[in-house]
């Protein structure tokens, strides 16, 4: 087969599968990066909606009014603080940014509807 996938790096199982960009092991339950031999995870910059460069624990503020589906609804409002933002890459769709913003809890966030602080 020329489409082998690598063995898992921590366990060196042969069952690994992929999982949209990632490669999973069963036995293990390891995670990572397609081509990255080492396991470790790629780095992918991201950023916000004037082009500064988001990293975990960057506060952002939501920079344009956001309608919430589900959970009730509601309406996400510009200038919204959030603190504490982590960098996810198995979002829902293109959503990048999983946080948890005031008054609505934990949800994911576009990257493209937020602004960095500071």
């Amino acid at each position: 087969m020329p489409d082998q996938l690598p063995p898992c790096p921590e366990c060196a199982s042969e069952l690994a599968y992929e999982m949209g960009a990632l490669l999973v092991c069963p036995m293990c339950g390891h995670e990572w990066v397609s081509g990255d031999a080492d396991g470790a995870e790629a780095h992918v910059e991201v950023r916000d909606s004037v082009g500064n460069v988001l990293a975990d624990g960057d506060s952002v503020t939501i920079a344009k009014d956001l309608k919430v589906k589900g959970a009730g609804g509601g309406t996400v409002k510009v200038g919204t603080k959030v603190n504490g933002i982590r960098l996810i890459t198995d979002g829902v769709g293109d959503h990048d940014i999983d946080a948890k913003v005031p008054g609505f809890g934990q949800m994911q966030l576009k990257s493209s509807v937020v602004k960095k602080v500071g």
